[in-house]
C-alpha cells in the first residue's frame, strides 16, 4: 500500500513530519601528507588577449624580385657572387719611381717657378730696352743668382737681342746657358782614393744643415759599391745624432764608433782613425757637431779635431765636405767663406733644395768660390742625394724640362 501523503493542514503546521535522518559520515583513513602527494594545481589560464587589429600589409617593392624557393639564395644573387669571386680585385698600380731629373725638377720647382714667373712678367710682348734689362737684373739678383751672374745674363741679352722682341722663353734659354757655364767647372764627383786606407771624410756645417743624414746616404752609396765603411759619431753634443748614425750603420752594415754624450769629439776622432787604419777600412766618415761660423770657440774646437786627425794621418782628412742648407740663401756665402778659412773645405754638398725658392744661391757660390760641388739633395730618400750635374741643374732651375 502506498504511503499516504500528508495533507495540506499538516504541511502547513508541520505536524507529525519526520525529521530527516542524517547520512552517516564516511570515514576516510588518514594518509600522511607528503610534498609529492600534493597535486599540482593548474594555474588559471590567462584571458585571451583582445584580438589585435590586423596589421597593414607591407608595401609591395617597386621592382618585383625574381621568385626563388624559400630559405635559399636567389639564383641571380649567386650568379653575381660567382662573378665577383671570379673577377680579380683591381689593385692600384704602384707609382713608377721618378728618374733623377724628374726628382730634381720637382725639388727645384719652387725656385724655378719663382724665377720663371718673374721673368715672364717682365717680358710680356715688349721689345728689349734698357728699362727691361734693369728689371731683369733685379729679378735675377732677388733669385739669389748673384750680381755677377745677373750682369752676365743681361749683357748677353743686350749684345744679342737689344731692341728686338724677346719672350720669356728666350730669356730662360739664355739663363740656362749662363748657369750651366758657371756650374760646369765645379760639378765634380767625389773620388775615393783607394790607395788611402781609410779614405777619411770629415763632414762639417752649421746646425741643421743635414750633415748626419748626408753621412748615412753616402755610407749607403759606398756600401753599394762594395766598399767597407766606418762611421764616427763625432757630434757628441746630441744624443739624437749618435742614435741616428747608429741606425744608418745598421742599415748599411757600417761599423759605428760612438761614445757617451758629452765625450771629447777630438778624442773620438782619434780613436776612429786609429781603428779604421788597423782594420783596413776603405772609407771613414766622421760626423761633427753643427756650429755657427761666427762662434769662435766652436770653430777652434773644429780646428782641434783636424789637428788630432793629422797626428794619425798627416794627409787626413782627405776630403772636408761642407754641407749647405739651400734655405739659408745669402748666408751660405758667409758659411763657405769662414769654414773654408778655418777648416780647409775641399768640396760642397747642397741639401734641402726641395724646400726653398732660393736654389739659385748655388750659382752665386760657384761663381765666387769655385769649390767643387759633389752632391745635391732634393729630398729625404737615399735616391734624393745624387752627384751634381750642371746641365740638369741649369735646365731645372730655368724651367726648361
Amino acid at each position: 500500500m502506498s504511503e499516504k501523503k500528508p495533507g495540506f493542514f499538516q504541511r502547513l503546521f508541520g505536524g507529525n513530519q519526520p525529521e530527516p535522518t542524517p547520512a552517516p559520515e564516511e570515514t576516510v583513513p588518514e594518509t600522511p601528507v607528503t610534498p609529492d602527494a600534493i597535486p599540482d594545481v593548474p594555474e588559471p589560464e590567462p584571458e585571451p588577449p583582445a584580438p589585435a587589429e590586423p596589421a597593414e600589409p607591407p608595401p609591395a617593392p617597386e621592382h618585383d624580385l625574381p621568385p626563388g624557393p624559400p630559405e635559399t639564395t636567389p639564383d641571380y644573387i649567386e650568379d653575381v657572387e660567382d662573378d665577383l669571386a671570379a673577377a680579380p680585385q683591381a689593385v692600384a698600380k704602384p707609382e713608377q719611381p721618378k728618374g733623377w731629373f724628374a726628382r730634381l725638377a720637382s725639388g727645384l720647382k719652387r725656385s724655378s717657378d719663382n724665377l720663371t714667373n718673374s721673368i715672364t712678367s717682365v717680358f710680356t710682348k715688349r721689345k728689349l730696352d734698357a728699362a727691361t734689362l734693369d728689371e731683369l737684373e733685379d729679378v735675377l739678383i732677388q733669385a739669389d743668382l748673384g750680381i755677377d751672374t745677373a750682369i752676365a745674363i743681361t749683357e748677353t741679352l743686350r749684345r744679342d737681342r737689344f731692341d728686338k722682341d724677346v719672350s720669356g722663353e728666350d730669356v730662360r734659354a739664355v739663363l740656362a746657358t749662363e748657369v750651366e757655364q758657371v756650374l760646369g767647372p765645379v760639378a765634380q764627383p767625389l773620388l775615393i782614393d783607394s790607395s788611402k786606407k781609410p779614405f777619411i771624410i770629415l763632414m762639417i756645417g752649421v746646425n741643421g744643415s743635414g750633415k748626419t743624414t748626408t753621412i748615412g746616404k753616402l755610407a749607403q752609396k759606398f756600401a753599394a759599391e762594395g766598399k767597407s765603411v766606418m762611421l764616427a759619431a763625432g757630434d757628441t753634443f746630441r744624443a739624437a745624432a749618435i742614435e741616428q748614425l747608429q741606425i744608418w750603420g745598421e742599415r748599411t752594415g757600417a761599423q759605428v764608433i760612438a761614445k757617451p754624450t758629452g765625450a771629447d769629439a777630438s778624442g773620438l776622432a782619434f780613436d776612429a782613425v786609429t781603428q779604421a787604419r788597423a782594420e783596413g777600412r776603405d772609407v771613414l766618415i766622421i760626423d761633427t757637431a753643427g756650429r755657427l761660423q761666427n762662434r769662435d770657440e766652436l770653430m777652434n774646437e773644429l780646428e782641434k779635431i783636424i789637428r788630432v786627425i793629422k797626428k794619425v794621418d798627416p794627409e787626413a782628412p782627405h776630403a772636408t765636405l761642407l754641407t749647405l742648407d739651400a734655405t739659408t740663401g745669402q748666408n751660405a756665402l758667409k758659411q763657405v767663406e769662414i769654414f773654408g778659412q778655418r777648416a780647409g773645405v775641399t768640396g760642397l754638398v747642397m741639401t734641402k733644395l726641395d724646400g726653398t725658392a732660393r736654389g739659385g744661391i748655388l750659382v752665386a757660390i760657384a761663381r765666387k768660390f769655385g769649390l767643387p760641388v759633389h752632391f745635391i739633395g732634393v729630398g729625404e730618400g737615399v735616391g734624393d742625394l745624387e752627384p751634381f750635374e750642371a746641365a740638369d741643374f741649369a735646365r731645372a732651375i730655368a724651367g726648361r724640362e
